[in-house]
């Protein structure tokens, strides 16, 4: 696992040396390359995102706060994306995730012990996702689709701690920006539609009660359908510099696993461009209200980009 996430380090870093200068006079990547924004055919996208969601409380059945020991929630997601096409309008890639999770009152940094130890800890690279960018309409550069197919690799192992959802699901996101006030501000919308196939987590304990039963809370959102709904202000104080504000309305819609959730967060964040190619990412968010065993713990996030 350390092998891995250095490695990626060490890549992400050596392409960061090919340029170092930049005219503040032209657009940086962190202006240029939102996620709306499409690869030219042989770019490459590279980028290493880490999360470690952390709460003490959460909703009860319905929206009523409650308090709980710690639990934590750690993850890495790393993509890589390359353009394919001359026009500019198609990109391919992959996605990977590595996650740690700890409960019962554990600190907060002790997902970064990547232990599986049957009673608070729980790690594992759990899922791949083949993915494709498209810009369906040419005149319309700032407006582009991501379609990913999440598909789960991890061990069940004996023990009830959740480490990450254990179902194929078919993330569709769309994205849209807009810059205004002489390139200074801009604003970003994306709307998610992420399908959860799988059977019911009851008729997965009667089909295998003896290795299902240890795990049938990472089967929660089977059968239902993801919707987060995004939208973010950004402002840039200079072409190498952003700061923004955001806010998520979620819903988890059940489609026959009898269980449905929704939530509403607030995050605010920056982002710096270090080379011509590489830029570095921070942002908090924080769970205001949700409803249906919903946490309202904050999430804490660092990334790293490099384009090139």
């Amino acid at each position: 696992m350390k092998k891995i996430i250095a490695l990626l380090i060490f890549t992400t870093v050596t392409f960061s040396g090919f340029s170092q200068e930049e005219s503040e006079q032209e657009k940086s990547n962190i202006q240029e390359y939102t996620p709306s924004k499409l690869l030219k055919k042989g770019q490459w996208d590279i980028k290493f995102f880490n999360g470690l969601y952390t709460q003490t409380e959460r909703t009860d059945s319905g929206s009523e706060s409650v308090t709980i020991p710690r639990e934590n929630f750690y993850t890495n997601t790393t993509e890589l994306y390359t353009g394919i096409s001359e026009n500019s309008r198609i990109n391919i890639g992959l996605i990977f995730q590595i996650r740690s999770n700890t409960v019962g009152g554990a600190g907060a940094l002790d997902v970064f012990k990547f232990e599986n130890n049957g009673i608070n800890a729980k790690s594992g690279l759990t899922t791949i996702a083949p993915s494709i960018r498209i810009q369906p309409f040419e005149n319309a550069g700032n407006f582009s689709i991501t379609s990913s197919l999440f598909i789960p690799i991890f061990k069940d192992r004996p023990n009830t701690i959740y480490l990450d959802e254990r179902s194929i699901t078919w993330e569709t996101k769309f994205f849209y920006d807009k810059t205004f006030g002489n390139d200074k501000w801009q604003v970003f919308t994306e709307v998610d539609f992420g399908f959860n196939f799988g059977e019911k987590a009851i008729d997965e304990n009667e089909i295998d009660i003896t290795t299902i039963y240890f795990n049938n809370i990472e089967l929660y959102a089977n059968n239902s359908l993801f919707m987060p709904l995004s939208a973010f202000l950004s402002y840039f104080p200079s072409p190498k510099t952003t700061v923004f504000v955001n806010t998520k309305q979620a819903f988890l819609i059940d489609l026959g696993n009898n269980f449905s959730q929704n939530s509403t967060s607030l995050g605010l964040g920056g982002k710096y461009q270090l080379t011509n190619v590489l830029n570095i990412e921070a942002s908090f968010d924080k769970f205001v209200r949700g409803a249906s065993f919903q946490g309202l713990g904050q999430t804490f996030s660092l990334g790293l980009r490099a384009i090139f």
